[in-house]
């Protein structure tokens, strides 16, 4: 694992001296497509200025894992070595239902979020009326059941103490082409959703990490344009990893031959 800092402010010792919260494993999905002259556009919203959590921000939908989220039936399951990147110094006990799970809730958030579904129609059988959990009736309501099969998962980044809430966050991307919808407006979590060019973004009111991701994600679709791909390069083996270590933000790389951080 190579770690180097990131430029970010460090937290005051008297931040850093609270009682940290304990990181909620959370996940978030970054929607893109590709428009002619390789340009691309994603899909953002912003924080209602009331939240109590980065408010008046954009970002990507996404939120926190539920525990109902490792008992949906998939229509297609994240790729194998996806799977193994998101186990990749996972904290507790690493497992591939806790793996899964994590892309669940992003598809499931996302869903919430703007209305947007990532999903497919499974033959023969009615999402709706199978015993599903709650929280996923609505989703499974628009006639599709999950699909993880598309989903890229490319970067990690875990809350800094001392903030009003903390998530250990997973970024999964998707191609619009693997998206319907929208089915409905969302729940009014996020404000002003819609497409917007990676240059149009840049200039929006983005959380710090939120910024970092980005430029991630940028990296990731211009190795699939250096490829001739239609979008990001499939499957990223290096994970860029951001947390905070001794009051110091910093950024670590893990492969699959690293441990944790």
């Amino acid at each position: 694992m190579t770690v180097q800092g990131t430029g970010l402010p460090s937290q005051s010792d008297a931040v850093s001296s609270k009682r940290a919260l304990r990181p909620r494993d959370a996940a978030t999905l970054v929607i893109f497509e590709r428009l002619q002259g390789c340009e691309t556009r994603i899909l953002m919203g912003r924080r209602r200025k009331d939240q109590v959590f980065l408010p008046g921000h954009y970002v990507f939908p996404g939120g926190r894992v539920d525990t109902q989220d490792k008992n949906v039936v998939v229509a297609t399951a994240l790729h194998p070595d996806h799977l193994a990147n998101v186990m990749m110094g996972m904290s507790g006990r690493p497992s591939a239902a806790r793996a899964q799970a994590l892309a669940l809730a992003a598809v499931r958030e996302t869903f919430e979020e703007t209305g947007y579904v990532v999903g497919r129609s499974l033959d023969g059988i009615e999402p709706a009326a199978r015993n599903c959990p709650a929280s996923w009736q609505p989703f499974l309501a628009c006639g599709l059941v999950p699909a993880l099969g598309d989903l890229i998962y490319f970067a990690r980044a875990i809350t800094p103490p001392g903030r009003p809430r903390r998530y250990d966050t997973r970024f999964f991307a998707v191609s619009k082409s693997a998206v319907s919808g929208p089915h409905g407006a969302g729940d009014g979590e996020l404000e002003d959703i819609g497409w917007r060019t990676l240059e149009e973004v840049r200039r929006l009111k983005l959380p710090s990490i939120t910024r970092l991701v980005l430029e991630d994600f940028i990296r990731l679709v211009e190795l699939g344009q250096a490829k001739g791909m239609a979008g990001p390069a499939p499957i990223p083996f290096d994970i860029p990893f951001y947390f905070q270590r001794r009051g110091v933000f910093q950024r670590a790389v893990l492969s699959r031959t690293d441990g944790k951080p």
